[in-house]
């Protein structure tokens, strides 16, 4: 009796990671057909970095055709913003997640941008200064005065 319970979890814990493994496959694919689409229409936009924010898909000032067209569990998630000002118009655009921490607040910077997606900033007018470091918690400081004293070399 025991047995027949294991054996069927087993094979639906089994199928479970066969389904999986092909939806991951295919999401695989699709993202790489969508980052060549990203690649062959970027441009180089100068603009003045106005604000940045993570905010939600409806509250970002985006038009009405994306937020229709975003899948509707993704619009509650919070996204990178950016207001820029390119030219005379005031812009939202949604950065990628990897460069936002490094967009500069308030100073001019060449973007390379596909549509409403910002892919890569570049300082126009000197350099752009990496994020500051976040402040060490009590635990790391503890940590890190630990293994100083013991002699071992500092995790990074």
């Amino acid at each position: 009796m025991v047995w027949k319970i294991l054996l069927i979890v087993a094979l639906v814990i089994i199928a479970l990671i066969v389904v999986l493994y092909f939806l991951g496959k295919k999401a695989q694919k699709k993202q790489a057909e969508q980052q060549e689409v990203m690649e062959a229409n970027k441009q180089t936009v100068s603009m003045l970095i106005i604000d940045k924010k993570r905010m939600k898909l409806r509250d970002a000032g985006l038009p009405q055709s994306v937020v229709e067209q975003t899948p509707k569990a993704l619009r509650g998630s919070k996204l990178p913003i950016i207001k820029a000002k390119a030219g005379p118009q005031i812009l939202s655009l949604i950065c990628d997640e990897k460069i936002f921490d490094a967009v500069p607040v308030k100073k001019e910077v060449k973007a390379v941008v596909s549509g409403l997606y910002v892919l890569d900033v570049k300082g126009l007018h000197g350099k752009i200064e990496p994020p500051p470091s976040k402040k060490k918690g009590r635990f790391r400081r503890a940590l890190e005065a630990a293994q100083e004293k013991a002699g071992a070399k500092p995790i990074k």
